[in-house]
């Protein structure tokens, strides 16, 4: 693992979050897989370096094997990264943000080889939250990605 990031678990629901840890915050985040891949493709797109490169190759890998495009599975790594934002949000109420869209960089949302997801905190995102896990859940329904997560200490 490189030496800036920190891996941090994720589970299917919260019911596995262990006895005694406190919660810091809940995000959750729903994208419409249509208009997500529409933006998607136009130049100078606001998703044009948010993915990093393992993102991107597990996205098409995905496509290649459940047909169609990759927007589906980059759509809900899209709402991952905008769900760990959130709850880091809740985790901060009534203080000022610690980082603007450049934390969406610093976000990536990995699988082991059952496909299982969690999310990896690169640079200041590791840095701000380096003792916090990020519980993941991840779910498709017809048109729309959703992603849920809750921060624990």
């Amino acid at each position: 693992m490189d030496r800036g990031a920190v891996e941090v678990a994720a589970v299917g629901t919260a019911a596995l979050v262990p006895t005694g840890a406190g919660v810091l915050g809940v995000g959750v985040d729903l994208v419409h897989v249509p208009s997500f891949e529409q933006q998607l493709e136009l130049a100078g797109s606001r998703f044009a370096d948010v993915f990093t490169p393992g993102e991107r190759r597990d996205a098409a890998d995905r496509a290649a094997g459940h047909g169609g495009g990759p927007g589906r599975h980059l759509a809900v790594r899209w709402a991952a990264k905008e769900a760990l934002v959130k709850a880091w949000s809740t985790s901060l109420f009534d203080e000022p943000p610690v980082m603007g869209d450049e934390a969406l960089r610093q976000v990536e949302v990995v699988c082991d080889a059952w496909g299982r997801p969690r999310l990896r905190l690169l640079g200041a995102v590791a840095t701000h939250l380096p003792d916090v896990e990020a519980h993941l859940s991840l779910t498709h329904d017809a048109d729309h990605a959703l992603a849920y997560v809750l921060l624990t200490h």
